[in-house]
C-alpha cells in the first residue's frame, strides 16, 4: 500500500498505519506501507505493479489513469465533504494579500505535480503573465505539505500553496501558528485510493468492498478517526475533470 507523502513520512505513518492494520485482518494477508519522496516514484510503482493500491495526489491520480490506466477505488468523505482546496498561505505579519504581492518572493512548492502545492498556485501565476521561474526570487520544493507549511512558519519560504486538508490538520494540532491564508483555489475532488492496473480484478473489488464498507464496521471505526475521515464513497473518473481542465490535459471517454 503506497502512501504519497502528502503529509510527512511520520505522519503518513501515524495516519495509514491502523489502516494497513485493518486491511491486513480483514484480507488474512500482510499490509506494508510503502512511502517514496515523490508523487511521481508512487506512480511508477503502481505502474508496475511493484505496490497493489495506493493513496495519491489527485493530479496523480488523473496522470496515472491517463497514461497507464490507474483505477479509482474509493475516496474519502472528511467533516461531511469531498473536496479541499489549495490554500495561499504567507505568515501571518506578511503585508502580502494575493499572489500578486508574492513578485520576487521565496515559494515553497510542495511535488512537481501536486495539485494544491503546485499546479494551482502556478496556475495564479501565470494568470499574472508569468511563470514561477520569472515571477518568483526563489523556488524550492518540500515534497510534503507539512513540510512546506513547516517552511513558511520558520521564514525558510515567504509563501506555500498547500492541501486544505493537511492544514486543517495541523492547525488542529498547533492552532496559533503565525500563518494566515491569502488565497483559496475552487474545489476539487478529493485525493482518492486507487489500484494499480496489475491488481487482479477480484482483488481490485474486494479491497475496494472493504473501504466501502469500513463505516458500517464498528471494528473500523478507530481506523478511520485516525484517519479523519467520516467514510469512503464510491465515485466517477470525471469528477476528477477539474484537475484535468487544470493542468491542460483532455477530459478521458468513459
Amino acid at each position: 500500500m503506497a502512501v504519497a507523502a502528502i503529509l510527512s513520512p511520520e505522519g503518513n505513518i501515524e495516519s495509514y498505519g491502523a489502516l494497513a492494520d485493518y486491511l491486513s485482518v480483514k484480507l488474512n494477508r500482510p499490509v506494508e506501507i510503502v512511502q517514496r519522496r515523490t508523487y511521481e516514484e508512487i506512480n511508477d510503482l503502481l505502474k508496475s505493479g511493484g505496490v497493489d493500491i495506493g493513496f495519491v495526489c489527485t493530479s496523480a491520480y488523473v496522470k496515472g489513469h491517463d497514461e497507464f490506466g490507474l483505477r479509482l477505488l474509493a475516496a474519502p468523505q472528511m467533516a461531511g465533504e469531498t473536496v479541499y482546496y489549495s490554500e495561499l498561505i504567507v505568515a501571518a505579519d506578511s503585508s502580502a494579500e494575493s499572489m500578486a504581492d508574492l513578485r520576487g518572493a521565496t515559494f515553497a512548492f510542495t511535488d512537481p505535480i501536486s495539485t494544491t502545492g503546485r499546479v494551482y498556485p502556478t496556475h495564479l501565476v501565470e494568470l499574472l503573465g508569468e511563470t514561477p521561474e520569472t515571477f518568483f526570487g526563489r523556488i524550492f520544493f518540500t515534497y510534503s505539505h507539512e513540510r512546506a507549511i513547516e517552511a513558511v512558519v520558520e521564514r525558510v519560504a515567504d509563501a506555500a500553496g498547500v492541501d486544505s486538508l493537511v492544514l486543517d490538520f495541523v492547525l488542529t494540532r498547533q492552532p496559533d501558528l503565525p500563518i494566515k491564508v491569502i488565497d483559496r483555489s475552487p474545489a476539487f475532488m478529493i485525493p482518492p485510493a486507487v489500484a494499480s492496473p496489475h491488481l487482479v480484478a477480484r482483488q481490485a473489488v474486494e479491497i475496494q468492498d472493504l473501504l466501502l464498507s469500513m463505516a458500517d464496521d464498528p471494528e473500523a471505526a478507530d481506523v478511520l478517526v485516525t484517519l479523519g475521515v467520516d467514510r469512503f464513497i464510491e465515485v466517477e473518473d470525471a469528477a476528477y475533470d477539474s484537475v484535468r481542465d487544470l493542468m491542460g490535459l483532455t477530459p478521458t471517454v468513459p
